[in-house]
C-alpha cells in the first residue's frame, strides 16, 4: 500500500481514499491553489448539461468546489457547463459564484479558492439536435486538455439520447468517456429501454453513470457495513427473526415548481422505482462475495427481481393512493394539489405499498413502504420490527409481562442515526415482579463522528464518476428491475380504476394508509 507523501496538508477524508487507491500525489506549491493531486485515471474534464438548472447550482458545482478544496480533483481539472441559455463565461461564473454563497458551508467558505474554482469553468449554450453548438463545446473540450472526459446529463431524460448522439458525432465519445444520468430513467419499462438502448449503442455499460443521489449518503453505504461488517445482525436478517421492515421517505415540500414534471409521474414513479426500491435491495440483499460494483449489483437486482408482481385485484389491499388537499405543514399554510395544479388531476401524491420479496431469506416478511408530500416531517427512515421472544418468563399475576419486540432504526435524513431499541429491567426492588422497559441504544454519526465534516451526497458520486467506480449508481439490469414491479403496480391501478384518496397537508396522509398496516397488527414508526 503507498502512501501520499506530499507536503500538503490532507483532509483526513483524503489520506485514506489515497492510500486504499495506492497512489502518490504530487508535492502542492499552496494547500488549495497548487498543482494539487495528479491521479492519471481521473477525468480531468468534466462536462455538465443543464448546468444552469436548480440541480446544478444546488448540487453539483458546491460538491465540485468541496472536491477541489480537499485536494480531490486532478490537476489541471476544467468543468465546461452547458445550457439553452445564450451567456458568456463570466456571466456564468456569477450565478455559480451566488450559488457558492447559498450553499457551501461557512466553514468551506474562502474567496481565494472560490476564484480558483471559477477560473476551472466555462460555458457553451447548447441546444439538443444543435449541430454548430455540438461542434464548438468539442471544440473548447478539446482545447482544455487531451485527458478522458467526464459527462453529466443534468436535463429531463428525453434529451439524454439527442445530447449523447450530438456529443458522439463531434468525436468526444470514446472507450474512455463516462457519461453520468440523473434519474428518472425513463417513465416505464419500454421507455427506460429506449433511454438505455440508445445510451448503450454510444457507450458500454461500464462507462454509464446512472444516479440515485440517496446511494451517495453515509447511512445508505452504512447499511452495508450494518449488515456485513456486525456479526450480531447477519445470522438474525432473516424471516426467522424479522417480523416486517418499514421504509418511510417523507417530504414536506409540495410541487415546488416541479407542476410540468410532477403531474402524470407521481409519488410511485417519482420516488418508489429508485430511491425507495435502492433502499430495499441493499436491506434485502444477500452477502455479496465482495465489495465491488459488480458483486454488490448482482444481489441487489436479484433482490428487485424477487419482488412479487401486483395486479388489478392485489392493488386494492396492498396499495394507497393519496393526494394532498389544502392544510399545514409546519405551521404554514399549503393550497391544495388540485388548486396548485390549476386543473384535475389522478395523480398521486402520496403512496403506501406493502411488498413481498419471494425468496428464501424473505419469505412471508412484507416490506411496508410509504412516501408523500407534504407530509408533517422531512424524513427517510428504515425499521426493522423484529419477532417478540418465543416466551416470556417475566409475566406478572394478571399482568402482561410489559415486553415489546426489539426494533432497529435507521434514520438517513434529516439527521443520521442508529437507534437499537432493547428491553431492560427498571431499578427497584422487584417486590411485585420483575419491571421491563424499552431503552434506546443510539449511535448518531453526527456525535460520534462530530470532527468529520458531513459530505453532501454528490461529493461522493461526482468522485466515483471521475474515477470510474460504478459501486454507487444504477446498472441497466437493476433500473429494469424497478419498473418491472413498479410498472405492475400502475397497470394493476388502471385495470382496477383505482382512484386517489385525498389527505390533508400536514398529516401522514389518507387513513387507507394506516390502515394498510394496521390490519396487519403493526404500526407505522413516526
Amino acid at each position: 500500500m503507498l502512501f501520499c507523501n506530499c507536503e500538503r496538508a490532507h483532509t483526513p477524508l483524503h489520506r485514506p481514499i489515497l492510500s486504499l487507491m495506492g497512489r502518490r500525489c504530487s508535492p502542492f506549491e499552496d494547500p488549495y491553489l497548487g498543482k494539487g493531486c495528479t491521479l492519471s485515471d481521473k477525468s480531468a474534464t468534466l462536462i455538465i448539461f443543464g448546468a444552469t438548472g436548480d440541480l446544478a447550482h444546488r448540487m453539483l458545482f458546491p460538491s465540485l468546489y468541496n472536491l477541489m478544496s480537499d485536494g480531490l480533483l486532478p490537476s489541471p481539472f476544467n468543468i465546461v457547463a452547458s445550457g439553452r441559455t445564450a451567456m458568456d463565461d463570466d456571466a456564468f461564473r456569477k450565478t455559480i459564484a451566488e450559488a457558492l454563497k447559498t450553499f457551501v458551508t461557512a466553514e468551506m467558505y474562502d474567496e481565494r479558492r472560490i476564484a480558483a474554482f471559477l477560473d476551472t469553468i466555462c460555458y457553451c449554450p447548447v441546444e439538443a439536435g444543435n449541430a454548430g453548438q455540438f461542434d464548438a463545446l468539442a471544440a473548447r473540450a478539446r482545447g482544455l486538455g487531451d485527458g478522458p472526459i467526464a459527462v453529466y446529463l443534468s436535463t429531463p431524460p428525453s434529451l439524454f439520447a439527442p445530447t449523447a448522439q450530438g456529443l458522439a458525432e463531434t468525436g468526444l465519445v470514446g472507450p474512455d468517456t463516462r457519461i453520468a444520468m440523473e434519474k428518472p430513467i425513463g417513465k416505464d419499462l419500454p421507455s427506460s429501454r429506449e433511454v438505455n438502448d440508445a445510451i448503450g449503442a454510444l457507450f458500454a455499460e461500464d462507462q454509464i453513470f446512472r444516479v440515485d443521489h440517496y446511494l451517495g449518503k453515509e447511512t445508505v453505504q452504512n447499511l452495508i457495513i450494518l449488515r456485513f461488517g456486525n456479526r450480531l445482525f447477519e445470522p438474525l436478517w432473516n424471516s426467522t427473526a424479522i417480523d416486517h421492515v418499514q421504509i418511510t421517505v417523507a417530504e414536506t415540500v409540495g410541487l415546488e415548481g416541479r407542476v410540468s414534471y410532477y403531474d402524470g409521474v407521481g409519488a410511485l414513479r417519482d420516488m418508489v422505482q429508485n430511491h425507495v426500491l435502492q433502499i430495499l435491495s441493499i436491506i434485502a440483499m444477500e452477502p455479496p462475495a465482495k465489495m465491488d460494483s459488480t458483486a454488490v449489483r448482482d444481489e441487489k437486482v436479484k433482490v428487485l427481481r424477487s419482488l412479487r408482481p401486483m395486479d388489478a385485484e392485489t392493488v386494492r389491499t396492498n396499495s394507497v393512493r393519496g393526494q394532498y388537499r389544502d392544510g399545514a405543514v409546519k405551521g404554514k399554510l399549503v393550497a391544495g394539489y388540485l388548486e396548485e395544479l390549476g386543473k384535475p388531476s389522478n395523480t398521486e401524491t402520496f403512496v403506501a405499498l406493502k411488498a413481498y420479496i419471494d425468496n428464501w431469506r424473505w419469505t412471508g416478511v412484507p416490506f411496508y413502504l410509504r412516501t408523500g408530500k407534504c407530509l408533517p416531517n422531512r424524513q427517510s427512515e428504515i425499521l426493522i420490527q423484529f419477532k417478540p421472544v418465543s416466551h416470556s418468563i417475566f409475566k406478572r399475576r394478571n399482568a402482561s409481562s410489559g415486553l415489546e419486540p426489539n426494533r432497529l432504526i435507521i434514520r438517513l435524513q434529516p439527521d443520521e442515526n442508529i437507534r437499537m431499541m432493547l428491553m431492560t429491567k427498571r431499578p427497584g426492588l422487584d417486590r411485585d415482579g420483575v419491571k421491563v422497559e424499552e431503552v434506546g441504544l443510539d449511535v448518531s454519526l453526527d456525535t460520534t463522528f462530530s470532527g468529520e465534516r458531513r459530505r453532501i451526497a454528490y461529493e461522493r458520486l461526482l468522485l466515483d464518476l471521475l474515477e470510474g467506480d460504478t459501486t454507487l449508481f444504477v446498472r441497466r439490469d437493476e433500473v429494469e428491475a424497478q419498473w418491472t414491479w413498479v410498472d405492475s403496480i400502475v397497470n394493476g391501478w388502471k385495470e382496477s380504476d383505482l382512484k386517489v384518496m385525498p389527505y390533508a397537508a400536514g398529516t401522514w396522509g389518507p387513513s387507507a394508509g394506516i390502515a394498510l398496516i394496521e390490519r396487519d397488527g403493526a404500526s407505522w414508526y413516526d
